[in-house]
Parts: structure tokens; sequence; C-alpha cells
């Protein structure tokens, strides 16, 4: 079915003039006949049924029977809302305040409470059901589909009933669709002015994200608007509430949890505090919070608002007196006194005083109509639709039609409608509301399939913008990088820019991390320093460290977690410590060392903790152990991963989809110290073997990971010595096959084939090369030895092989990638557009993302 077309409003008031009531589905309708009065009327002319009723703008009636029940009762909170509901939407929909009792399953304790409550209560529902129009009075009704149960009871039999709408259909205006939610913001800016504001309309779903953007956009304007934010909306209010419920936490409040309210009340808190516990941070700006927080349940709502006052500088008298209505004030804020405030915060609006002047912002699940010159419609996704009330006594298939009837008054609003759009939101499609697919004949699934135009993304034109003051700096560039930089510029570049700018929390798992190496660099010099008792003390210590960022109740699961990583790093470096210290000049180290500086030991070797910095390849790092002249040891406290996970995080063509190319680029760097040698990386993973140390069965050899470099490509490798004896000890027919054939005759038949650029095991097993090998190798071996599954074996174990170790060829694609990824970097440093969002593999993986809320939607 079309959207039919509102009738001019011009034409329904000459049908209603001589009539001395009319009765109209909601207010906005009703002033916009009052304005058309062109002669002298006596009394209420244009109305809806409750404002006829009460003869006044009427009162949320749900909310003056909840504060009753509060005061009479001691039902739960959320109960009486409940029961509250129930029992008005049943009347207003069956007629009869006493109608919910004809449905049991919604009839108990506190719904009873509450129909005694509104026997005795004056309520619009009330004073609707008892009101009787004037016999005298010729009274038309607009809109009569539109009204409720309860609101056709005031109707007299021979009311005339006006039809809102023609036979005719509306075409709607073409949507305009946007990339991005600020982009229609923007457009609206545009637009709309001071001069102007009161001719203009807003309609949008108010728990959407254009409502927070339109009010601070309008406000940032000096454009004056109402309808916006409501009592549970203001910041103190909302910081206040914060407060109390933050001061529940107990201990393990954070000085992250409080950060909001330290912002709104002017306290600034170094970032690197966030994620510590509160009463474990000195800091002389925290300590009224942290007297709040660790007292707040103690005192009365009147006392923790006056503290709260006196911080902000600002008197809450309206909050005061909300509390008071409530009958909070003088109780003490316990836990469950704060859930039901915050509860009844949510669910009630709380009248307060508006300047009814500029802009109208209008809720679009409210509204039924906007009486402005001009509309604009912002979003239209499918918040715009309603919840259908899930209650036997409504008829939905009625309740249903009234929303649509609703949806096509409100969308006619306005001389001139303006529908802004977008198709896709976040990445994800827009869903249009549910009534434009009822009402328009054409299919479609998003708002460029109907009548539109496409708008890119505005420059604003007007304003100055942001304070901009000229900087004489010269641009820097850098000529290395870091294996994390690297990972975390692959990811995002956008992500990476925002690590190198700003501040980040100190972490309970960096701060354990940098101890533990701390450890195993002091144990690596001076292992005579550390016995039993001492290890004893060292976990102490870091209890007493890391505290401030963990429960008292932790303390044992951390004692035992850090003795073990202890003890796993002594075993490993008892057994795999360095071969020799004289192999490398003495190294200036990498920062101070918490143990050295606690235990008063030099850290002099060469072989921990060493920095680099390669120009000629462009990496730097940290080496935390130098084992022997070709191979290096990395400590981790993460979990362990296979070589080939190792392997496979480094590609980069294209990049993995959790890039990590430490292995690659520090083997990197060591082949330049070491050409034409094997050189092995391990993953030292010290907290691998945690939960199997508890039944005492670990080895050293489940906490590490090694991956090899060979110094020749894979093609020289695989008739190579070394891959011959690797094949040698695999499995049995391989072993049994090569053993007979030779490593002279093995060599002879690899001279000239080419093992495939394939790594996947069927194509391998299909290949021409797989056919040949395994022929001459059959032709080269005496019948005993099966020679098809020990050539097959041997396919499997050099392409398992190339899988978890790096060739020259594979280091060589590392370093050209990082060549370019610097000339990357610096291009953009110096201005050459900005850094994207997409790395060079594409969307970046949102999980190893750090800085979420700064990437904006819909960019790259």
């Amino acid at each position: 079915m079309p959207i039919q077309r509102l009738r001019p409003l011009q034409s329904i008031y000459d049908d209603v003039a001589d009539h001395d009531l009319v009765i109209v589905p909601n207010n906005p309708l009703a002033d916009a006949l009052n304005r058309r009065l062109d002669a002298p009327h006596f009394g209420t002319f244009a109305t809806t049924p409750r404002r006829l009723a009460t003869g006044r703008r009427e009162a949320s009636e749900d909310r003056t029977a909840f504060l009753e029940l509060v005061d009479r009762t001691d039902h739960p909170w959320k109960a009486i809302a409940y029961a509250v509901g129930n029992v008005l939407q049943c009347w207003e929909h069956q007629g009869s305040a006493t109608a919910i009792e004809a449905y049991p399953a919604f009839v108990d304790e506190t719904t009873e409470a509450v129909i005694d409550v509104l026997r005795d209560l004056q309520t619009t529902s009330g004073q609707l059901q008892e009101y009787e129009t004037p016999a005298d009075q010729s009274v038309a009704v607009v809109g009569y589909d539109q009204l409720t149960q309860l609101e056709r009871s005031i109707l007299p039999p021979d009311a005339d009933r006006v039809a809102l709408f023609t036979e005719e259909a509306f075409s709607l205006p073409p949507f305009h669709v946007f990339d991005g939610s600020s982009d229609i913001v923007d457009a609206l800016l545009d637009t709309v002015t001071p001069e102007n504001a009161d001719d203009v309309g807003v309609v949008l779903d108010r728990s959407s994200r254009y409502s927070s953007l339109v009010e601070s956009a309008l406000e940032a304007a000096d454009i004056p608007f109402y309808g916006g934010p409501g009592f549970a909306d203001d910041p103190y209010h909302r910081t206040f509430l914060r407060l109390l419920r933050v001061a529940h936490r107990g201990s393990d409040t954070t000085v992250g949890d409080v950060t909001p309210i330290c912002t709104q009340l002017g306290i600034d808190v170094p970032v690197e505090h966030d994620q510590k516990r509160i009463s474990e941070v000195d800091h002389p700006e925290l300590d009224w919070c942290t007297t709040f927080t660790g007292g707040a349940a103690s005192e009365s709502f009147e006392e923790a608002l006056a503290s709260f006052e006196r911080q902000a500088g600002k008197e809450l008298d309206a909050l005061r007196a909300e509390l008071d209505e409530l009958g909070l004030l003088d109780e003490e804020p316990t836990e469950q006194r704060v859930q039901d405030l915050a509860y009844y915060l949510q669910t009630y609006d709380v009248p307060i005083d508006r300047e009814n002047e500029g802009v109208l912002l209008a809720d679009a699940t409210s509204a039924g109509y906007v009486d402005r010159p001009v509309v604009f419609f912002l979003g239209m996704d499918d918040g715009w639709t309603h919840s259908a009330p899930n209650r036997p006594w409504v008829d939905a298939e009625a309740q249903y039609e009234r929303y649509i009837r609703q949806f096509q008054l409100l969308v006619q609003s306005g001389s001139e409608q303006y529908y802004l759009v977008q198709d896709t939101a976040g990445g994800q499609p827009v869903t249009p509301p549910l009534y434009l697919g009822e009402l328009l004949e054409e299919e479609f699934e998003r708002f460029s399939d109907l009548d539109s135009l496409a708008h890119s993304r505005i420059e604003r034109t007007e304003g100055a913008g942001f304070n901009r003051s000229p900087v004489d700096a010269d641009t820097t560039t850098i000529e290395t990088i870091s294996q994390s930089s690297l990972n975390s510029y692959v990811n995002s570049p956008r992500d990476y820019c925002f690590s190198r700018l700003l501040e980040t929390p100190d972490e309970d798992h960096f701060q354990e991390g940098n101890l533990f190496h701390d450890f195993a660099e002091f144990y690596a010099n001076h292992p005579e320093c550390v016995g039993t008792d001492e290890l004893d003390e060292i976990v102490d210590v870091m209890v007493d460290t890391v505290q401030p960022f963990f429960s008292d109740t932790e303390e044992p699961l951390r004692r035992s977690k850090y003795q073990i990583g202890l003890e796993t790093i002594v075993e490993y470096l008892d057994e795999y410590g360095p071969e020799d210290h004289d192999f490398l000049t003495p190294s200036s180290g990498w920062g101070s060392n918490f143990f050295a500086e606690y235990f008063d030991k030099p850290i002099d070797s060469p072989l921990t903790e060493r920095w680099f910095e390669a120009l000629d390849i462009g990496v730097n790092g940290k080496i935390d152990l130098v084992r022997s002249p070709t191979h290096n040891v990395d400590y981790k406290s993460g979990s362990k991963k296979s070589a080939y996970q190792v392997v496979k995080r480094a590609a980069t063509d294209p990049p993995a989809d959790t890039p990590n190319f430490q292995a690659a680029l520090y083997l990197a760097y060591f082949r330049t110290q070491q050409p034409d040698e094997r050189i092995q990386f391990t993953f030292f993973h010290f907290l691998e073997t945690l939960d199997d140390a508890v039944t005492g069965e670990t080895t050293l050899d489940d906490a590490m990971t090694t991956v090899t470099y060979y110094p020749q490509t894979f093609d020289e490798f695989v008739g190579s010595r070394a891959a011959y004896d690797a094949l040698l000890d695999g499995y049995n027919d391989c072993v049994e096959t090569f053993s007979d054939l030779g490593f002279e005759q093995y060599r002879e038949i690899l001279s000239d084939r080419q093992f495939p650029d394939t790594t996947e095991k069927d194509e391998l097993r299909s290949s021409d090369f797989a056919e040949t090998f395994t022929a001459a190798v059959d032709v080269a071996t005496n019948d005993e030895v099966d020679t098809e599954k020990g050539a097959d074996q041997a396919i499997r174990a050099l392409n398992g092989i190339r899988r978890r170790a790096f060739f020259e060829e594979d280091l060589d694609a590392v370093e050209e990638f990082v060549q370019d990824r610097i000339e990357e970097i610096n291009a953009y440093r110096s201005g050459e557009g900005r850094f994207p969002i997409e790395g060079p593999g594409g969307e970046p993986n949102y999980r190893r993302i750090d800085y979420r809320d700064l990437l904006l939607e819909g960019e790259r």
C-alpha cells in the first residue's frame, strides 16, 4: 500500500472550523490547528483527549503513579514500574483501570497495590475516563483511528469524523545518502542558523548517535534548540550517579573507573595510572575521589551530594529535590538504592524547565507530527520502528496499523522535508524502518535503491574550525623501525600513528613482563646471587610492585605464577645459558634493571638486553639473550606459538591477519653479522608450563619454539646435505628409501628438478615434480623399499621445513617490505596524505587495534 498523502492543514481546518471542539491525536497537530483560528473562539478549540480531560498539558502519569507507590509501599522499584506500566497500558487499550484483572498471569501483589493506589490518585487516565463532553458542544474528531479505546471514550456518539489523509499517494522526496553520520550533521549545520532556528524541526532516534552529535553541533554553533537532553542527561547528574556506583566496587576500583568523574570535575590524572587500583595510587588530585569511594556507602545521599557539590563547585538543587521526592535524601546510599536510582532515571523522564526556542528536536518513535516549515529526518534506520507491546490486552494488528499511520503523518511534517540517511554505518548495512518496506511498492534493500541523491564528504566552508597555530619545525624522518611498530603499522597505519602520539596506561601484564625480563637479565649476569631464599624475596618484591593492579584475593595465584615463572627461567638459563661470553664487544645495554638496582649489582654482560640498530636494513630492536653468535633468544610471557605460526605471521605478500615480524627481523639483522651461517631464533615462553607445573610434569622443550634461517634459497636447500639429513631423521619409509638411495644420487636427482611453489599438500602430490621425483627415486633404489611412500613422505617433510623456517628469499622479501613501509611512513610524516586505517593487507584486525575509538567509521 502506498503512503497516503496528508491532507493540507488548511483543508482540515476548513472542515472543523464551525465546530466547538476538535479532538486530535497529538499536541503538535492541535497547536497547528489552533494557530489557524481566524475568529475569536470561546474555550478550547483543538486539543487532545488527555489535555481536554485535565485542562492542561498532561503530566507523566506513569511517573506520578510510580512515585506514589514508592511512598506508600515497600515493593521493589522495578516491580512497581513493571506493574504500573502494565496497568496503565491495559487501561489505555481496554478503557478501565481494573481491566488488567481479567488477565491473571499479570496480576500479583504489586499489581493489586497499583490498582488500589490508582483508585485514589488523580491521574490523566482517571480524569479521561470520568470526563463527559458537554452535550451542547458540536465535536469533530480528526484521525479517529489513531485514538486508543480510552481516548475514544470521551467522544459523543454524534462526533463528526474528519480524515487525516486523502486517497492520493504521497511521493517521498529523494533520500539524501551520506557516507557517515558526521556528514549528515554537517549538512544540517550548513542549512540551520540562529536566525532560522525557529523554523526548523529535526526528527531522530533519541537513543541513536545522531542525538548527541546534533546537540553538540548545535551547541557549538550557538544555535538554540529544545527537546534535547533531559534530567538524566545532565553531565553532573550522570557523574554523581557514576560516583555512587563506583563507591560500591570496593578495593578493586581503578583510576580508570573514576577517570570520567575526574574529567567532569576538572581533575587531571596521568593516564599511566588508569589500570591501577585507586587506593594504591599516591596522587593528590585523587585524594577526594579515594575518600569518597571509600566512605560514601556509610553516608546519606544528602551528605554524598553535598560533598560532590563542594568538589564540583556547583549546586544541584534539582537533583536534591528529586532525591527528596523519591524519599532517598536522608537514606544511606546502599548498592541497592543506587541501583534503584539509576533504574528510575533510566525509566522515567523527570520534568525540567526548558526554553522552547530554536530548533525542535523530536524523537522518531514518540512524535506524531512536527509543526515546523522545514523538517529534517536523520538516520531513518530500524530504530524508528516501534517495539509492538507484547501483551494480550493490546490488539497487535490495530496497534501496528496505528504505528503505520503515525509514521505516514510524521514523514509528511513540514512544508519541506529532507531525509538524510546512510546506506552503511560502521561497515554494516543500515536497515530502513519496517514501515517503509510495508508502504513502498518497489523492492529495495537500502536507501540508494530508491529515489536518492548521493553526497560525498562535505568540506565546511564557514567557520574557522579548530584554532591553529603555525609550527616552525622541520619534518623528521625515521631510518629504522622496531618489530612492534612494524606489526602495528602493517595492521593499521592510523593506529600506529596514534600509538606514537598518545600516552598509554601502565598495564599489569607489561609490568609483570618487564620484571620477568629484568630477572632473566640479572640472573644471566649474577646467577650466584639467586638462591632459594633470594627467589622467595624476589617473588615478594614482584607482588608488591604489581599490587596496584590486582585485588588482594588474587595474591596467592600471582605468587604461584611468579614462583613458577622465575624457577623456569632459572632452569632454562642453567641449561641453555650463553655458551661463551667473549664473542661480543661490551654494550651499554638497554635501560635500567629493577633487580640490579634492588641487589646493587652491575649489569655488564654484552649478551643480555642488547640494543641494535641496523641502518642498512632499516631495523632496530633489543635482543633479550645472545646465546651464541648464531643463536639469540627472546623471553615471552604469552602463549606459545609453533614455528609454522611464527613463519606464517611474517608473511609479506599478503601480510598475515595477525602480523608479527620479530623473528624475521632479528634473523635478518643477525645474518648481516654472521653471513653464510645457519642462524636460530628461540622464543622462550617461561609461563607456558604453568598448568603442568602443578603435576610436576614440565619440560623446557614445551616452553620453546625455535625457527631457523638457512643461508640459501629453498631450491638450493632441497638438494643440500642438510635437507638429506633431515629426511634420514623422519618417517620410517622415508628413512629406508633415502638411506638406500644415498646422498649423491639424491643430489643428482634434484639437480635438474625444481620444487613446486605451492605449499598445499594435495597440489604437491599431484604435481609433475612429485611424479618425476618418485619415478627417479624408484629407479635408483631396490625393490625392498616402498619408494612411493618414501618419496611422498620426503616431499611432505621438505615442504614442512619450508613452512617452519626462513630462507634467503624470505628474508630478502621481508627487508624489501620494511624499506617500503619506512618510505610510506616518512611520506605520511611529511604530510603526503593521512595515515590510512587500512594497512598493506587491507582491513585491520580490530582485535589488535589499540585506539579503536579514534578510527572514524567509513574511512580507509
